[in-house]
């Protein structure tokens, strides 16, 4: 009965230092750590949405990220790429005409930027 007296008084005693540990220090590690957090860059690194504006003129990285296909893509993989977006993005379905014509522009770039293209 006495040993178990003995446990529970160390295990109150390890919460007390435990609680005065973090009553001093914790304000100071959670001021550290925000400081660390704010300065990590936000590019959104982690997101699958590319985070940025139309360029003015239309690049073949450009095309492929809009496209969603590699700039060197096949001529297959883009008409498929350029059919699956524009189903979900028509401006008679809803669509943006503007992001259609994106789209239009992307296709069309990629397909005259093909070697043996005519």
């Amino acid at each position: 009965m006495s040993s178990g007296l003995v446990l529970a008084g160390l295990g109150l005693a390890a919460v007390g230092f435990g609680g005065r540990y973090l009553a001093r220090y914790g304000r100071v590690a959670q001021q550290t750590l925000k400081k660390q957090l704010d300065a990590l860059p936000q590019t959104g690194a982690f997101s699958k949405y590319y985070k940025g504006g139309f360029d003015p003129k239309m690049s073949k990285r450009e095309a492929g990220l809009v496209l969603g296909v590699s700039p060197a893509a096949s001529k297959a993989k883009i008409k498929e790429a350029h059919k699956r977006i524009m189903l979900l993005n028509h401006p008679d379905r809803g669509g943006s005409p503007f992001l259609a014509a994106k789209i239009n522009e992307a296709k069309d770039y990629l397909d005259n930027a093909r070697p043996g293209s005519s």
